[in-house]
């Protein structure tokens, strides 16, 4: 049966559908020796000979879903052109080929989740299924209430005010504060965009809860796999809490 061809790369295993366009756009898909950049296109695996950079294109015939400690300087692509360390190279025991879901920014730690299971990594990226992603965020200087307001409440990015989110101070330092800043939104840099837009300037970033995943014991670089319970959780409805702003440690609004 015929699929189109970013579905058929995703469920190999390959990369989420997004970036499947990206590798058609770019040229680096065949089918059946023809060079196919048309987004759309359709192929079928049973008859199709469908390559990847010169690869074959394959089914995943067993799924794995890993939760890695993302250190920071390590790129969340499966390529770099300026040859810097992918995350994926802290994987070297796993010969399954697998992709991260979503981005991490190069110099952003912490909680990434990395699949072949392409339907799974495509429903916890889309939008609907508003999945709290939590950070915590050491600035430079103090975060007065005002600012922790505002971020609550949502700063505008791109013509676009971001959703509401949860934000607290959870250590007041002499020199740096570090915010507890949850969101579900997944916009291009948007931790550091919103810090940015209430002139706070971020020290050090790092993603600590994904869902019900957190990062617990897990150090630096190292991961461990996803239990069935954890993989079928993360896609289940849940009640969504409301906007909690804590400035100095003093609950303000519910």
């Amino acid at each position: 049966m015929q699929e189109r061809l970013q579905k058929l790369i995703s469920q190999a295993g390959i990369s989420s559908r997004r970036a499947a366009e990206e590798l058609i756009l770019a040229g680096r898909v065949t089918v059946n020796g023809t060079i196919v950049t048309e987004l759309g296109s359709k192929a079928d695996p049973a008859i199709d000979t469908i390559m990847l950079d010169g690869k074959p294109v394959r089914p995943v015939t067993k799924h794995l879903y890993i939760l890695l400690n993302k250190p920071a300087g390590y790129m969340t692509t499966l390529d770099d052109p300026e040859g810097r360390p992918l995350v994926t190279s802290l994987l070297k025991e796993i010969s399954d080929r697998v992709y991260p879901v979503g981005r991490l920014d190069y110099n952003t730690e912490g909680l990434l989740l990395l699949t072949n299971d392409g339907d799974w990594a495509n429903k916890l990226m889309h939008p609907r299924h508003e999945i709290d992603k939590e950070y915590h965020v050491r600035v430079r200087g103090k975060a007065h209430r005002s600012q922790i307001d505002q971020l609550a409440d949502g700063v505008m990015l791109d013509d676009k005010k971001t959703a509401p989110a949860s934000v607290s101070l959870i250590k007041d330092g002499e020199q740096n504060d570090w915010l507890s800043i949850t969101i579900h939104e997944g916009r291009n840099r948007q931790i550091r965009r919103m810090c940015e837009a209430v002139s706070l300037s971020v020290v050090r970033l790092k993603r600590v809860r994904y869902g019900n995943l957190e990062l617990g014991i897990l150090k630096s670089g190292q991961h461990r796999y996803l239990n069935e319970a954890e993989v079928a959780d993360l896609l289940a409805p849940r009640k969504k809490a409301g906007t909690t702003v804590t400035a100095r440690g003093r609950k303000d609004r519910l």
